[in-house]
């Protein structure tokens, strides 16, 4: 699984500006967050070649948590061409994520 590998907000920005990005923010210690794993997985293998699927531990990447106002996770955020599409917090079904990427994709 992909992951934001630098917290700076310009790289982050970099990583959202084109295309369709959907990015699970979330922590190690979090249980939902571990529970809502292999749906991330799934997504990122069958939108491959369609959107770009990452992982953001807040932990690590708190400056971006901060800035995109994250207070509870699991969040997933969809991201359009550098914009905020969607937003989800809490665990979501699978039919619910797809559903809001093919949305964004069309």
């Amino acid at each position: 699984m992909a992951e934001i590998e630098r917290s700076s907000h310009t790289d982050f920005e970099n990583t959202i500006k084109s295309g369709v990005t959907l990015i699970d923010f979330n922590a190690p210690w979090c249980t939902p967050c571990r529970a809502l794993d292999p749906l991330i997985t799934e997504l990122e293998k069958a939108y491959k070649h369609k959107a770009t699927v990452l992982k953001v531990n807040i932990d690590e990447h708190r400056e971006i948590a901060v800035n995109l106002g994250i207070q509870s996770i699991p969040t997933i955020i969809i991201f359009k061409e550098g914009r905020e599409e969607k937003r989800f917090i809490g665990l979501q079904a699978a039919e619910t994520l797809h559903k809001a990427l093919e949305e964004a994709i069309a």
